[in-house]
C-alpha cells in the first residue's frame, strides 16, 4: 500500500463529479437571472 492515498481517489473523482454539478447550476442561475430581467424583477 506505498503511496496509497485514500484522499487523492476521492479528490479525482469528485472533481468530475462537481465539474457536473457546476454546470447544472451555471445553467440554472443563467435562467433565473433571464427570467427575472424579462420580468423586470
Amino acid at each position: 500500500m506505498a503511496g496509497h492515498s485514500k484522499w487523492a481517489n476521492i479528490k479525482h473523482r469528485k472533481a468530475g463529479q462537481d465539474a457536473k454539478r457546476g454546470k447544472l447550476f451555471t445553467k440554472v442561475i443563467r435562467e433565473i437571472t433571464v427570467a427575472a430581467k424579462a420580468g423586470g424583477a
